[in-house]
């Protein structure tokens, strides 16, 4: 999922550990695995695997694998060239962490016939070989849920899912309803993704969250080559127990969300304004470190914006009144024959401000509420410093 690290269950097989093809056995059974959000960030979206049971055995194939200390991994990752892979674990291996959390998982047995079991796990296993099991990772559009799902696809052709009964319009939506508990995971995601997150999704694109694949696969029915009709779920297992919300940690107290901490600045920031406008005076320190933080923050949002290749990074509106020119503001209040060219920049730069914070609301992307208090701190102090030259300077 975004920005998030998706870790594999175990150690996985090696190649030799999984049997070439063609094989020889006697049955196969395929099903859909679903693991619901656990308590850490990079499990908030819960997880999809495959779970193959052919002779003796029982292994869960998992597209969530990386090697975090493969070279520039983490560059890599958020540049969007990370290179996630296809790997077969031990089953019941792959189930301890989620028993010492209490983590609820699923199990979906896929109603196939044999031939078309037994074509789905020899694609898997040819798919988890070195060198096909590597996929650029793509937490939107190509993770381990959507992969899941292409190839089951694959080997049934189409299946139709369904109308979906859920409320989740736009891929921001389905985040925030699995970030509810972590404000500061849901303040970072509104920060670093753009206009295409709030796009309106069709009832394909909510299958990147693997409870919304599995929700689909419950309902979903394939034609077979007969011209049958059959349901794509026979049963379902619940495999271990645990909340129907999954295994999260407690909300985050509100004096600890950035809503708050953004109310402080601006409180802060209005103090500082009224002690200059009551001394006649610039608190140069104060804007340097403000300019400081939000340039560093541009810095960030502007490299998302135009190195990131990842999904639903550019375009984003933050970055109209998040950027790294707050650096040239932060140096050119130290000198003062600049004052006369910063003037202007600040005058633009406020008016926008004004803009954005009265008109946010309705702009095709949506902003997190926190945006608001900080939005309103920066223009406060431009408006302080406008209002100094005109009336000093």
């Amino acid at each position: 999922m975004p920005f998030l690290v998706l870790v594999g269950f175990s150690r996985p097989m090696s190649a030799a550990m999984l049997p070439q093809v063609p094989l020889d056995f006697d049955s196969v059974s395929v099903s859909l695995i679903t693991c619901y959000p656990g308590p850490e960030i990079y499990k908030l979206y819960g997880h999809t695997a495959l779970r193959v049971r052919y002779g003796e055995r029982d292994v869960m194939f998992n597209y969530g694998v990386f090697d975090f200390d493969s070279p520039n991994f983490m560059y890599r990752f958020v540049t969007g060239e990370a290179i996630y892979i296809l790997a077969g674990y031990d089953f019941d291996m792959a189930l301890d962490e989620y028993r010492r959390e209490h983590t609820r998982v699923v199990e979906q047995h896929l109603n196939l016939s044999e031939a078309a079991a037994r074509s789905l796990m020899k694609r898997l296993l040819i798919n988890a070989q070195p060198q096909n099991r590597g996929y650029c990772y793509n937490y939107i559009y190509d993770n381990c849920s959507t992969r899941a799902r292409n190839i089951v696809e694959s080997v049934l052709g189409s299946i139709s899912y369904g109308e979906r009964t859920d409320s989740l319009r736009t891929f921001r939506d389905v985040m925030h309803h699995f970030n509810s508990s972590y404000a500061w995971q849901q303040f970072g995601i509104d920060l670093a993704l753009g206009r295409d997150l709030d796009v309106t999704m069709n009832d394909r694109d909510i299958q990147f969250a693997p409870i919304y694949l599995m929700k689909a696969f419950a309902g979903a029915t394939y034609v077979d080559a007969q011209g049958e009709r059959h349901p794509l779920v026979s049963h379902t297992d619940i495999i271990l127990d645990g909340p129907e919300t999954g295994s999260l940690l407690p909300p985050t107290p509100v004096y600890l969300q950035p809503l708050f901490f953004a109310i402080l600045l601006f409180l802060l920031a209005l103090a500082v304004t009224l002690h200059d406008m009551r001394h006649k005076s610039i608190s140069r320190v104060f804007d340097t470190v403000l300019y400081a933080l939000f340039g560093i923050a541009g810095l960030l949002v502007y490299f998302l914006i135009f190195v990131s290749q990842h999904a639903a990074t550019s375009p984003n509106y933050v970055g109209l009144w998040i950027t790294p020119l707050y650096f040239v503001q932060m140096v050119l209040l130290w000198v003062k024959r600049s004052w006369r060219f910063l003037y202007f920049y600040q005058m633009i730069n406020f008016a926008l401000l004004l803009v954005l914070i009265i008109c946010g609301w309705c702009m095709p992307q949506q902003w997190n509420v926190a945006f608001y208090p900080l939005m309103a701190t920066l223009a406060l102090r431009q408006f302080n410093f406008l209002f100094f030259i005109r009336r000093y300077a």
